[in-house]
């Protein structure tokens, strides 16, 4: 079966959909965290501060999407914290790509380009949770 064919018949199953619905809740509440976070820790640098926004929001997502969104999906707490960590690990490089150039490249304000940041790393992030981290 072709990637093609495999991605048509994900996309026409309601469970992925209701995961990817979960899964933008959890992550919104995650946004919310991080951009708390990030914006009290400001002051120690917008790098430095990501950063701690990062592993307090990736653990509370961590929390609601093997306990809620992929609920069904049961495994090793370890074993699927630390592949979720390695999927977070990857985005938060990614967000620190996108914050670089957002701030440093275009000078943009530093809730604005976390924010986006954040926004454009999403997929990456469901992808790898959905398709490794907590698969069955």
């Amino acid at each position: 079966m072709s990637v093609s064919s495999r991605t048509a018949a994900a996309l026409r199953r309601r469970h992925n959909w209701v995961q990817l619905t979960k899964f933008a809740l959890v992550g919104a509440s995650g946004f919310v965290i991080n951009l708390a976070v990030y914006k009290a820790l400001l002051g120690i640098g917008a790098h430095k501060a990501a950063a701690v926004s990062f592993v307090v929001s990736a653990a509370s997502n961590y929390w609601w999407n093997r306990h809620w969104t992929f609920v069904g999906q049961r495994g090793s707490f370890a074993l699927q914290g630390m592949r979720f960590y390695i999927v977070s690990l990857a985005a938060f490089v990614v967000n620190q790509l996108w914050l670089a150039v957002f701030l440093d490249w275009f000078g943009w304000g530093k809730l604005v380009s976390q924010a986006l940041a954040i926004i454009l790393v999403t997929p990456l992030n469901f992808l790898g949770n959905k398709l490794w981290s907590f698969r069955y």
